[in-house]
Parts: C-alpha cells; sequence; structure tokens
C-alpha cells in the first residue's frame, strides 16, 4: 500500500487513510542519525588534518557517543514500525532506487566501523588505564594502522547517513512539502551545525571552542540559505507545492517555525555566538542548546508539515 502512494505520486482518497502516520520516533531517529553523521564528519576530517592532539574533544571524546546515538535511534526507529519482526528483512536485500535500504546498510556498516574509531583513542583518552589483555592492545595497535583510512571511509558513510534522512522524506512523492532535493543537504548541515554546538561547548580550550563557534556560525549561514531556497522552489513549483509552502506564510506551521527553528534556534544562537567571539559574556550552555532544540524542533515541524500536505484529488 505504501510502495503504491509512493510510486504514483497522487494520492487516492481509498489509499490516504491507509497510510502510517509517524509519531515523535521518526523525526528523534533523523536527528540523532544527523547528529551522530556530524560527529564522525569532524573528528574524522580533523584527523585527515592531524590536528587530533589539538582537538581532543571533537577527535577523540565526542565518537564515544556516536554508538549509544545511533543505538538509541535505532530503538525509536523499531518503536515506530508495525512489525518490527520483519526489520531483519531491510539488512538482507539491497534496493538500490530505496533510500531506507541505503539508509539501512549505512547504518550497518558505520555502528561496527564507528565502535572501531572509538577503540583507536581510547590510550589517549585513558592513558593511565592498565590494558592488561595483550589481545586488545594488538587490535588496537592493528587498527591505528589504519586510522586514515578508516577516517576517508568514515566520512563518506557519514554524508551519506547526514543527507538520507532527508532523501528519505523526499522520496515521499504523494507530501507535496517533502517533495524537494533540499531536505538531504539541510538535514546534513542541520547535523553538522548540532554537533559543532555540542563540540564548542565540551571543549576545554580556547583553540578548539572558538573554531567551533566559527563553524557553527558558517553552518547556520548555509542553513539559512536553504531554508529561503526550499521555500523560494515551492513558490515557483505547482499548486500544491505552493499550498505546501504556505503552511509557514500565514498557517498553522508559521509561529513554529520562524519562532522556534529560525528565530531561537538559528538567528538567536548566531547573535550569542558572535558575541562569544567578540570575548563578551555569554552563558556556553545557551546558544549550545537553542541550537540542538532548533535542530531537534526543524525535524519534528518538517515531519508534521509533510504528513499534512497532500496532493489535491
Amino acid at each position: 500500500m505504501i510502495e503504491e502512494i509512493i510510486t504514483s505520486g497522487r494520492m487516492n482518497p481509498e489509499i490516504d487513510p491507509m497510510l502510517h502516520v509517524w509519531g515523535w520516533e521518526i523525526p528523534f531517529y533523523l536527528f540523532l542519525g544527523g547528529l551522530s553523521a556530524g560527529i564522525l564528519i569532524f573528528s574524522a576530517y580533523f584527523t585527515l588534518r592531524n590536528r587530533q592532539d589539538e582537538l581532543p574533544i571533537a577527535v577523540k571524546w565526542m565518537p564515544i557517543a556516536v554508538p549509544f546515538l545511533i543505538g538509541i535511534g535505532l530503538i525509536s526507529l523499531l518503536l515506530d514500525l508495525s512489525h518490527v519482526l520483519y526489520a531483519w528483512q531491510l539488512f538482507t536485500n539491497i534496493r538500490w532506487e530505496s533510500p531506507m535500504s541505503w539508509g539501512a546498510w549505512t547504518l550497518m556498516i558505520i555502528t561496527p566501523l564507528s565502535i572501531a574509531w572509538v577503540a583507536i583513542w581510547l590510550e589517549d583518552i585513558f592513558p593511565k588505564w592498565d590494558w592488561k589483555f595483550d589481545e586488545v592492545k594488538a587490535t588496537i595497535r592493528w587498527l591505528k594502522e589504519y586510522r586514515r583510512t578508516m577516517a576517508q571511509i568514515l566520512i563518506l558513510l557519514s554524508i551519506i547517513l547526514g543527507m538520507y534522512t532527508g532523501i528519505l522524506l523526499s522520496a515521499f512523492n504523494a507530501r507535496p512539502f517533502w517533495n524537494t532535493s533540499i531536505l538531504g543537504p539541510l538535514f546534513l548541515t542541520s547535523g553538522l551545525s548540532a554537533s559543532a554546538a555540542l563540540i564548542s561547548f565540551f571543549s576545554k580550550t580556547e583553540v578548539e571552542k572558538r573554531l567551533f563557534t566559527r563553524i557553527d556560525i558558517i553552518l547556520i549561514g548555509i542553513e539559512l540559505f536553504m531554508i529561503i531556497h526550499l521555500f523560494m522552489g515551492h513558490l515557483a513549483g505547482t499548486q500544491v507545492h505552493i499550498q505546501a509552502a504556505h503552511m509557514f506564510l500565514g498557517g498553522a506551521y508559521t509561529v513554529p517555525f520562524w519562532v522556534f527553528v529560525v528565530g531561537l534556534g538559528l538567528l538567536l544562537p548566531v547573535f550569542l555566538e558572535i558575541l562569544e567571539l567578540k570575548h563578551k559574556f555569554v552563558p556556553a550552555i545557551v546558544p549550545m542548546v537553542l541550537v540542538v532544540a532548533g535542530n531537534l524542533m526543524l525535524r519534528f515541524i518538517v515531519v508534521s508539515a509533510g504528513q499534512a500536505s497532500r496532493w489535491l484529488y
């Protein structure tokens, strides 16, 4: 039934009531996936730049959270499934035209790889730890020999993971608001922004804190550009796309989106981070919470608005 809806591109009154309505689980999963991708991209990129000692939080510490974030995201995804016992079939079949298949296989590869990536830095993170098992030491030494190769693979897989969270929605042609190619890059940029804000907050050195504050400002600027492009694309499209855009331009999603996502989640954090760079006192937790909450709200609103938009019939 769902496949018929997706491929047809047009809602049928007899099919529409059967469409599953997503709750909090899917946007929460999309958020954690984007956040995990952002953390891994920064860690792998600055490893390739040989800045792991200069940026220890970004490269060594933050990736520890990734396996847990992915695990929680998968649990929330399973909670949304109607037939949980059949979920394993996603990992036994490959459908190149299916974003869900791409996402499932990417997660299956990136999860153990992220654990191996954490293992590489364990001796740096816990230098006084007594590694009694020679097999563990040998495994870590072997992994370190392939550090740069792992970093390159992680960047590629993390980009796929970050974009897939948006492409998954855009594949639903029957939902006009989702039917745009900008969602993939938007969700990737959003995940990078949230991870940059977290790294900046937890950083212990001024160099690392200021670097990721600047990165977050740039990413928020790119995110704002993409949001503008999203609505310009809808307003230049068909009547149903124009109606989908109007949900945010005077409709039900106007206040939640422009106040909580754009205002409090993007513009206000940029202003506070600029003040930070000018050495003005700003509680570090405030812009971090605003950015992370804004990114989470973005996914909730996009998922909800997509389900509310529909083709005319």
